[in-house]
């Protein structure tokens, strides 16, 4: 893949969008890139699951004690869908609160890197509620897009991607950030400017051309110190799928298309797919690697992939393969669910994976097998909240 394709899939005519469209298909259920299984099944078994999940962790984390992160904004973005579809007003309660805290307390210090980013997503869905701010939503939203925007702060790779850590160590793009910024701007690009899909189709092509390999794979980083490139981290790998079905949807919303990304996308859920444990329907934490006797099966992993893919074929662009693969991966995510009395808790999230810690002397996937797993996880319960809500009302 050459870096000249970046702009050969625009399409032309886009009428922008006011506010985000109702979740599942859009502003209209004869929508024509929607299918007749759609939208997700607020009555359904899984939502019902997914709500238990999100309350018992509300009630178990006051929401002042959750960070300004990825961790807690992946754990937002899932409570926000997750309201779209029940409209429990328990959900909204708590990460306006969460949302406020933080405008309160201030947040500038924190936009230094790709992580700091996913809080945006929060703001974006409060802004669509119309809510009565107590801090500016929109400020929220415009601080996490002028980072982005400048490059004396996101740093920009030799071939234009935007660098992970921002100004922090070297330069070098690293695959979590196509949802950690990604996903702003497939949603801010749904919104209200379509120019930031345009900018997230650029950095999707320039992440893939220098991170995906001919298997179909993508690394976690882009020439890491230490790094043993022939890993395929599957959070990481998770992240993409959830991220590009997202833009792909958004995209065929407009009855627009992008055969660049949707080819990359193909590619990698073809690898995806291929990969998934015929047993538990989850993922080996390092894909790449299935014989590591130490290797492990990760669940948030398993669920952003059934996210993705559902997503994905619920607006036509990936087929019934697809589908059983995520319902699949579901039903494994589901059980590592347990009860212990007082409510649902999962399990089974690998913990701070990055790959600056995971230089191994010895080289290979030391340093993923040796990333522990631990329960009641925020990300993990955001990315299974997300999996339960996409994966209802589907065809068996």
């Amino acid at each position: 893949m050459k870096l000249l394709l970046i702009s050969t899939a625009r399409a032309v005519g886009v009428a922008l969008l006011v506010g985000a469209a109702t979740y599942g298909c859009g502003s209209s259920a004869t929508s024509p890139s929607c299918t007749d299984n759609c939208p997700p099944d607020p009555e359904s078994e899984q939502i019902e699951l997914a709500t238990a999940l999100a309350h018992r962790y509300i009630e178990s984390h006051p929401p002042e004690e959750e960070d300004w992160d990825w961790r807690s904004g992946v754990l937002m973005f899932g409570l926000t869908e997750l309201y779209r579809v029940t409209e429990d007003e328990m959900l909204p309660e708590y990460y306006k609160a969460w949302m406020d805290h933080h405008i309160e307390e201030g947040y500038a210090d924190r936009l230094f890197w790709s992580d700091g980013c996913p809080p945006a997503l929060t703001a974006i869905a409060l802004l669509r509620e119309e809510r009565e701010p107590t801090g500016d939503y929109q400020q929220v939203v415009d601080d996490v897009l002028a980072y982005l925007d400048d490059e004396d702060r996101a740093l920009r790779t030799e071939e234009g991607g935007i660098s992970h850590n921002g100004t922090v160590g070297q330069r070098s793009v690293w695959v979590d950030s196509l949802f950690m910024f990604g996903m702003v701007l497939n949603r801010w690009g749904e919104a209200s400017d379509s120019n930031r899909l345009d900018m997230e189709s650029d950095q999707i092509v320039i992440f893939a051309d220098v991170l995906q390999d001919d298997n179909g794979f993508m690394r976690h980083a882009q020439d890491w110190p230490g790094y043993d490139e022939s890993v395929h981290w599957a959070r990481g790998n998770s992240w993409v799928v959830a991220s590009l079905a997202d833009y792909l949807r958004i995209r065929s919303e407009r009855g627009e298309t992008d055969s660049t990304v949707e080819q990359i996308f193909r590619d990698h859920v073809r690898a995806v797919v291929a990969a998934q444990d015929a047993e538990t329907g989850r993922w080996l934490t390092a894909m790449s690697h299935p014989d590591e006797p130490d290797n492990y099966l990760e669940t948030s992993a398993g669920a952003l992939f059934a996210y993705g893919l559902a997503r994905a074929y619920r607006y036509g662009i990936l087929g019934d393969a697809e589908r059983k693969a995520a319902q699949k991966a579901a039903e494994g995510v589901k059980q590592m669910i347990r009860d212990d009395g007082d409510g649902p808790v999962l399990g089974g999230v690998s913990t701070f994976t990055d790959p600056w810690l995971l230089r191994s002397p010895t080289g290979g996937t030391d340093g993923y097998l040796d990333v522990p797993v631990e329960d009641d996880v925020n990300y993990g319960i955001g990315a299974v909240i997300l999996a339960l809500i996409e994966t209802s009302g589907l065809p068996e």
